[in-house]
């Protein structure tokens, strides 16, 4: 049997890369900072650890000289007044509390190390004193317990801790933690000010694909993004002058060949009336219509100016022109409208819901109209009870002058550009326009806008 091979599901990388600000600023702080805490965290641990073990085994080493001096002074004595004046003196000068125990004895050499205080006092003790010798560094707070077996008793000292354990680490450990602090708000700081640029030059690319003025945008900070901004307003310069080329000579095309046709048009009001005439104007008069809707898509309200709208407002608007044109008042209904306020081109965001209403009121009998807010979007949904499309090829509905060969044909009493238009207004604000499958059986257009 072949066996599969294991696959790990979550990879340690991906976990790390999940768990990582979003943000360029959180990134790069990271990046600055984060070395300096680990080389600073290995340093310290080191150096503490090495410096904590050599002050303690010194000063270690040093109380046991201590304690070994008073116990030869307490073997050397009998009991009595001279014994008790000499531990006094011997006791004052090393900084102990003494204090004898007569007729003790000690059961256990040293206490069970723990710390590395406990270890350098057992292996002192140990080394140091032939006799039994017990210690314990958590009875007292500011003390250590030392006892010593003498040859009539038991010699207790309570020695001070900052004399067996370095006092300093404590001011050790706090100037790297506020040095480190320091640094992350130097960091922060300088991060923050180089991160203004890329926000600047984000926004403004941001209000540019939502169709929205942005004024005052010049290139700022480091070389780079100077570079990025600059080569960002060559962008929108070209792009501006592409559309308005573009824009020119097809108004100029379509001038061109107005001209003519309304020539035809005025030959043919002087002839006499018959139905081969009739037939002609009306070709004419299509004609005229395609040339305005080929402008119309080509322009993409390119020359309005983006203001705040109520888009509530703006809807019924739109809805009431439709039901006029289309002589169907009775069948849009409008549900569900909030007011919401959006800086958009108003002409062309109602000329993309007329769009929408047009194309449903061509298929549908019945026609509802939603306005609401999801999340960061704005969406208008406009529903009917039309034949509605395939999922298949929805897409399809989308492409210029494209005939859908079964189901519902959008090209019907036009050229093919409703949706399209639609889709490139929508698209030129930072949204879209999306097709479903509506509640009432038929097809639900979506116009999303960005907050």
């Amino acid at each position: 049997m072949r066996l599969r091979p294991f696959r790990v599901r979550w990879h340690p990388f991906r976990l790390i890369k999940s768990l990582m600000p979003r943000r360029l600023f959180g990134r790069s702080l990271i990046i600055i900072v984060a070395p300096v805490i680990i080389l600073q965290g290995i340093v310290t641990a080191v150096f503490f650890d090495r410096h904590y073990r050599i002050v303690t085994a010194t000063l270690t080493r040093g109380i046991a000289n201590d304690a070994g001096y008073m116990v030869m002074l307490e073997n050397r004595f009998p009991p009595g007044a001279e014994r008790d004046r000499e531990r006094k003196v011997a006791a004052q000068a090393f900084g102990f509390v003494a204090e004898f125990l007569p007729r003790e004895r000690l059961a256990r050499v040293v206490g069970t190390p723990t710390t590395v205080l406990d270890r350098q006092l057992a292996y002192i003790f140990s080394s140091e004193f032939p006799g039994p010798a017990t210690f314990d560094t958590g009875r007292f707070r500011n003390y250590v317990d030392v006892r010593v077996q003498l040859k009539d008793g038991v010699l207790r000292l309570l020695v001070p801790r900052e004399r067996v354990t370095a006092s300093n680490a404590d001011i050790f450990i706090a100037w790297m933690i506020g040095s480190s602090l320091v640094l992350m708000a130097i960091a922060g700081l300088f991060l923050r000010n180089q991160m203004k640029p890329i926000e600047r030059l984000a926004h403004a690319a941001e209000s540019f694909g939502k169709g929205r003025a942005f004024e005052g945008f010049k290139p700022h900070g480091a070389q780079e993004v100077r570079r990025a901004a600059v080569a960002f307003m060559e962008m929108r310069q070209r792009i501006e002058r592409f559309v308005q080329q573009r824009t020119d000579m097809l108004a100029g095309i379509s001038h061109d060949i107005k001209t003519p046709l309304t020539r035809l048009r005025l030959q043919l009001a002087m002839m006499p009336r018959n139905p081969d005439i009739a037939a002609m104007e009306s070709d004419i008069a299509e004609m005229e219509h395609m040339l305005n809707e080929y402008l119309d898509f080509a322009r993409g309200e390119a020359g309005e100016v983006a203001a705040e709208t109520d888009l509530a407002v703006l809807a019924a608007e739109a809805a009431a022109d439709a039901g006029r044109s289309a002589g169907a008042q009775h069948r849009i209904v409008l549900s569900a409208i909030e007011p919401v306020t959006l800086t958009v081109k108003r002409n062309a965001i109602k000329r993309c819901l007329t769009n929408l209403l047009d194309n449903a009121l061509k298929y549908g009998k019945f026609v509802q109209v939603k306005l609401y807010r999801k999340g960061h979007r704005i969406e208008l949904a406009v529903e009917d009870d039309g034949p509605g499309i395939p999922a298949a090829r929805r897409e399809e509905a989308f492409r210029p002058f494209h005939r859908l060969d079964e189901g519902r044909n959008l090209q019907t009493g036009g050229v093919g550009l409703g949706l399209a238009v639609a889709r490139d207004i929508a698209r030129a604000h930072g949204g879209d326009v999306r097709l479903e499958s509506s509640a009432f059986g038929g097809l639900r257009a979506v116009l999303w806008l960005p907050v």
